[in-house]
């Protein structure tokens, strides 16, 4: 029997509800509005009165209006068809929700997630009498370029026998591809769908690994300096229009991943316009099928109720975690989670809470926490590895890191991409800060390179303060030398040309041998005179690398500029190549 209550209070999108029965934290409700049904959710519990969030407009709700709990948790979808949809916080897809609404969506109104109508090729993978549990394979289908895993629903605690299976063929996701019984004789239907609560993490899996293996996002300062492993986390906080968001969608085409979930959780609709045309025309480099074949978008503007922030989130992280317990790797990026804990501090203020700092929640780090614990790469039960990597945005007023939601993402993530306003003013992008930026992961590069060139950016950033005062004519030239090098390994390897069709991404293997060629050209003695000579051949060199940045790797172009670049180098260099060698394994060689 559906447990009623009734509403005794509204606070904006917060709704106060008296009710008789049992009601858990987290929910699901639908407050009743003439005919219309507006779905809630439960956030705290005193006594026989519930506060709910709604995640829709709550205009025309009234004292006495009549509120039906669910028993049901606040959950999503799970099964084939997931990819390549866009939806909302509460996995309504959107483009069908346009096709019955039209250009303003209706309130109350809630769609199935996944096409009921198509078939799925399906091929069973066990057979009657064989033991299965939760998250174990019962067969799979093909989702694009991937096999999806039709598994036990992940929440059967018990141990089961399989009864029957379903031969090879099409069927639909509503259609019953199993049946398992479990040790009481209880008997349960299956089929290609099943629901989970967005707020519980899956768990299924043998252990968590330690992330070491790098994601290649194919971004030089990112790979380079600032690298991010699978199962890791990062955040990329920055001022707006430091180039956020290009850089995800950059990460999201170019990254070495294999499912890309994008949370616009509160991002301005305009860019999130700009994200649903753009997706479906760009070209995986993987494929060379569309990007969208391989990526889930759910989309929650900052124009809609503050509620539906927090679920898209959660929704993204779950449908990511799911990915995972099919051996696949998944990247998750929220743009941006400034928003969601606007969201977060507006509902505590309705419920009266404490404020911390800023009137943010005290308990807005744990929060944070608990969504970026969720990041992790995992050893499954069939031995098969599994990843989510989680990066967020932060978009904090004025570009104030010290601000409360992007010190307490610092303190969770494995890196920090800070944008700043400075190199995007300056037009140098990606505008990832060399100097500010950091991550406790180990990337492509040996650290003793990464450290290296670290001390030639901050000796270069050095001289180029004290040039602002002194001015050129008061800084020595072996000083000036320095500030040169500094600026060329800025301009030539940390920036990318993404309209360059070869620039904008660089492969693992291009970065490491490029990266020693530099290496090069900065421990080089050069014999130049004067200031007006280094900055000419600097100016010429720059010109050159960037041609040879533009060049495919390793063809014949590539091998010509790599050959002058050398020309340039011998003609202006004050020591042997041996000397140089010799200089250069000192430094980076095991022997």
């Amino acid at each position: 029997m559906t447990n009623i209550g009734s509403v005794i209070g509204v606070n904006g999108n917060m709704v106060s509800v008296q009710f008789e029965g049992d009601v858990s934290l987290n929910e699901v409700a639908y407050v009743v509005v003439g005919d219309k049904k507006l779905k809630s959710e439960v956030i705290r519990i005193k006594g026989s009165r519930a506060e709910m969030q709604v995640f829709e407009i709550t205009k025309g709700i009234g004292i006495g209006d009549k509120v039906e709990f669910t028993n049901d948790l606040l959950s999503v979808e799970l099964g084939p068809g997931l990819l390549s949809q866009i939806y909302d916080g509460l996995q309504n897809p959107l483009p069908q929700l346009a096709e019955q609404c039209g250009f303003f969506l209706d309130r109350g109104v809630y769609l199935q997630p996944l096409n009921r109508d198509k078939k799925w090729k399906f091929t069973p993978h066990v057979k009657p009498g064989d033991s299965v549990a939760r998250g174990d394979t019962l067969g799979t289908t093909p989702e694009g370029i991937f096999t999806h895993r039709i598994m036990v629903p992940f929440n059967m605690y018990d141990n089961y026998k399989v009864k029957s299976i379903v031969s090879e063929g099409e069927y639909t996701v509503d259609h019953q591809i199993a049946e398992v019984e479990d040790d009481k004789g209880n008997v349960y239907p299956l089929t290609m769908t099943f629901n989970w609560p967005v707020k519980k993490a899956i768990d299924i899996f043998i252990e968590r690994l330690k992330p070491v293996e790098p994601l290649v996002t194919q971004s030089r300062i990112i790979d380079t300096l600032f690298p991010v492993n699978l199962g890791g986390t990062f955040c990329i906080p920055g001022p707006f229009g430091a180039g956020k968001t290009v850089l995800q969608q950059l990460t999201s085409r170019y990254a070495e991943i294999d499912i890309v979930i994008i949370a616009a959780c509160g991002e301005r609709a305009g860019e999130v316009v700009e994200t649903l045309k753009e997706f479906p025309e760009l070209l995986d480099p993987k494929t060379g099928k569309s990007l969208m074949e391989r990526t889930i978008i759910i989309c929650n503007t900052s124009s809609m109720p503050v509620a539906a922030r927090e679920a898209s989130v959660y929704t993204a992280v779950t449908l990511a975690e799911y990915y995972r317990q099919m051996g696949l790797n998944a990247l998750l990026l929220a743009d941006s989670t400034s928003r969601w804990a606007q969201a977060m501090r507006e509902m505590s203020g309705r419920l009266e809470e404490i404020p911390g700092e800023e009137a943010f929640p005290a308990y807005l780090e744990s929060v944070i926490a608990s969504f970026y614990e969720r990041a992790g790469i995992v050893k499954l039960r069939d031995g098969s590895i599994g990843s989510v990597t989680i990066g967020g945005t932060v978009s904090p007023a004025g570009g104030n890191f010290e601000e409360p939601v992007t010190q307490a993402t610092l303190k969770v993530v494995g890196a920090f991409h800070g944008l700043s306003r400075e190199r995007s003013d300056a037009r140098r992008y990606p505008a990832i800060h060399p100097l500010e930026s950091w991550s406790k992961y180990k990337g492509l590069i040996d650290v003793r390179k990464t450290d290296y060139l670290r001390k030639v950016l901050f000796r270069s950033d050095e001289i180029g303060q004290m040039m602002k005062v002194v001015g050129e004519e008061g800084t020595s030239l072996e000083d000036y030398i320095d500030y040169l090098k500094g600026e060329f390994f800025d301009s030539v390897y940390l920036q990318q040309n993404a309209f360059d069709p070869v620039d904008v991404a660089a492969s693992a293997e291009r970065q490491l041998y490029i990266l020693d060629k530099l290496l090069i050209i900065i421990l080089t003695h050069y014999d130049l005179t004067d200031k007006e000579t280094s900055r000419s051949f600097f100016n010429q060199m720059r010109q050159k690398f960037l041609d040879w940045n533009g060049s495919k790797f390793q063809s014949d172009e590539f091998k010509k500029i790599e050959a002058e670049l050398q020309e340039m180098i011998d003609a202006n260099r004050r020591e042997s190549k041996e000397e140089i060698k010799e200089k250069f394994d000192k430094l980076f060689s095991d022997n």
